[in-house]
């Protein structure tokens, strides 16, 4: 059908089994050139579209046509565009290849495809007395060059709106999208100047283990010159915003497109549905509004589109080169932890990480040399918290000795003095060895946040696991086990085994240096291993590895610091402190003055009970 209604009147054509009829003669029912069939058919279909052409008016002519797929690509992105919406509707990462497979028994290696036909809609309102979606209309493509596709509704000679599509050749994962119009002000005659744009995407899943995937799934949007926000990635969420708005991301663990206003929207709501079993995670929806759409400008609205990997170096380059004005945030689609953690890794992991990758290629080996750059930085505490067990390990027989002399609660007060001035005459602080080892806890916590979201180790290969970015299974088993499936999964991954074992020897040598643990948090430091076990068994390989080769060198440094600090030089040490005149420390006094208010307390409930009898 290709009918124009002006006023009361329709022309154009109307298709009937192939042909096409002139509206002119089914209404004068010519039966020359049809049949009586075929008029009743065409007149049916006309009354079938008859809201649609009330509602299109001048433009329901674009309500039919041919669905046209016109291919814009470069060296890393190829996109399909389609006549009908005049939209993109298939996004593919030439240089990613996906690690799911809806058929496991099939290893076949894809291309990652971002979003591909109706899993993905873009749609412009246009304002107009009776706003029309360009979802519903047939566009007409014009290549101008090898990079730039116009998607044109030309309404008549010189008089045409359509959306302009360029992707610069090379490794641009950006589509600049240019809203562009001639004439068009005396043919609308409109007032409205609310233009809306809607967006709906079903995530696809890309990775092997769903649930990180879908713990990083989500809908996220920018305030104008404001923070990065998003939807719950745990549950069903929505939002409405009433304020101005600079971007909007869908994105996955590991891709994600955005699309970037010029100018920000002005009010924007938001939708995000977890699908259930399924090859999507989530389906969200966005519909946005920008109010100073000008029928009269030539190029009234400007977007860009990024679709791409969430790779933070390239997305802290385009930080800079899409908005030099302002702070854009993408690099907030990389989630690298809470403040703290998010600075280590942004200014100390990463940044270390992405030189090791410049002239390494294997990142089991960049893994190792990032974590020997990150025990030397550490090495002055982890050095200062030996020394200070090894002083406790030293007055371990005297603390002993006066457990033994001093047994029971009723000597609790006085078994703790004796203890702290025993402290005091070796120079001894029994939190100096605690208070490095919680320094050192900020960095094991970014590397927790860092790993499962470094796009770097996706595909990459090392020893046994031939994905760094997720679990390296050696045995895996179909059969759902309760409580074990849920939380430990069907597998068993060899790096976090080697983490366990690794863990355990290390909590064994340590436990050797401490003096009086108590039997039950002996049994608590051997359970630890266990459960974090569990905890990591799926998380990604490259974590496990980490953790793993961490343990390992501080396992070698408590040796070497062994045979370094020998117990015989901190004894003679400690001799020589004893001669010297004390100062206490401020925690030594305020633990004397807490002993002091506890020993007037214990006095003074004693004073209490004796004048009760």
């Amino acid at each position: 059908m290709n009918l124009t209604l002006v006023g009361d009147s329709l022309f154009g054509t109307v298709t009937v089994n192939g042909r096409n009829l002139d509206w002119a003669d089914v209404a004068a029912g010519n039966t020359s050139k049809m049949t009586v069939a075929e008029q009743r058919l065409a007149i049916e279909t006309v009354r079938k579209n008859s809201v649609a052409l009330g509602k299109y008016g001048k433009f329901s002519r674009f309500l039919s046509g041919n669905n046209e797929t016109v291919a814009l690509e470069n060296d890393v992105l190829a996109l399909n565009l389609s006549s009908r919406s005049g939209s993109v509707t298939r996004a593919e990462l030439k240089k990613y290849d996906t690690e799911y497979s809806a058929d496991e028994t099939k290893n076949v290696k894809k291309k990652v495809v971002i979003f591909e036909g109706d899993k993905n809609t873009f749609n412009f309102q246009l304002p107009l007395p009776q706003p029309i979606e360009t979802a519903d209309l047939y566009f007409t493509p014009h290549r101008l060059n090898d990079t730039t596709v116009l998607m044109a509704l030309d309404i008549a000679p010189d008089v045409y709106w359509g959306i302009e599509y360029t992707l610069p050749k090379g490794e641009s994962y950006v589509v600049k999208m240019r809203i562009v119009q001639k004439n068009m002000a005396a043919l609308v005659q409109s007032n409205n100047r609310n233009l809306g744009f809607s967006w709906t995407q079903d995530v696809h899943r890309q990775e092997q283990g769903r649930m990180f995937e879908e713990r990083n799934s989500g809908l996220y949007y920018k305030f104008a010159g404001g923070s990065v926000e998003n939807l719950n990635e745990n549950k069903n969420d929505s939002e409405e915003r009433k304020a101005k708005i600079k971007w909007i991301g869908f994105k996955n663990q590991f891709f994600s497109s955005v699309m970037i206003a010029d100018r920000p929207f002005n009010t924007a709501d938001f939708k995000s549905t977890v699908l259930e079993g399924s090859d999507y995670l989530k389906s969200l929806e966005a519909q946005a509004v920008s109010n100073d759409y000008d029928w009269n400008s030539p190029n009234p609205v400007n977007y860009s589109l990024f679709i791409g990997p969430n790779l933070y170096p390239m997305l802290a380059d385009l930080d800079k080169t899409l908005a030099p004005d302002e702070d854009l945030s993408l690099t907030r689609l990389v989630p690298l932890g809470w403040a703290l953690f998010r600075w280590i890794n942004t200014w100390i992991i990463i940044p270390v990480f992405t030189f090791l990758g410049s002239f390494i290629s294997n990142y089991g080996i960049i893994i190792l040399l990032l974590t020997i750059f990150i025990k030397l930085i550490l090495f002055p505490l982890t050095y200062k918290s030996y020394r200070s067990q090894a002083v406790m390990r030293v007055l371990a027989p005297e603390i002993k000795a006066i457990n033994d002399k001093y047994p029971g609660t009723e000597n609790a007060m006085i078994r703790q003095q004796k203890t702290m001035a025993l402290y005091s005459q070796a120079g001894a602080n029994p939190m100096s060895g605690c208070l490095p080892m919680l320094l050192q806890m900020p960095v094991l916590i970014a590397m927790f946040a860092f790993f499962p979201s470094c796009i770097e180790l996706r595909g990459q290969s090392f020893l046994w696991a031939h994905d760094l970015s997720a679990p390296d299974a050696i045995v895996s088993w179909n059969t759902y086990i309760p409580i074990i499936t849920p939380y430990f999964g069907n597998h068993i991954s060899l790096f976090c085994l080697l983490m366990t074992v690794t863990n355990i020897v290390y909590t064994y040598i340590n436990s050797q240096n401490q003096a009086n643990t108590m039997p039950g948090m002996k049994w608590m430091m051997y359970l630890m291993p266990v459960f974090f076990m569990v905890f990591f068994n799926n998380y990604a390989a490259g974590l496990s590895y980490y953790y793993f080769l961490s343990l390992l060198i501080t396992i070698i440094q408590t040796y070497a610091f062994r045979f370094v600090i020998k117990d015989e030089s901190v004894r003679a040490r400690m001799k020589e402190n004893a001669k010297k005149p004390k100062k206490k420390s401020g925690f030594m006094a305020r633990l004397e003055e807490m002993q002091r208010q506890q020993q007037a307390m214990l006095r003074e409930q004693q004073k209490q009970q004796s004048k009760k009898r």
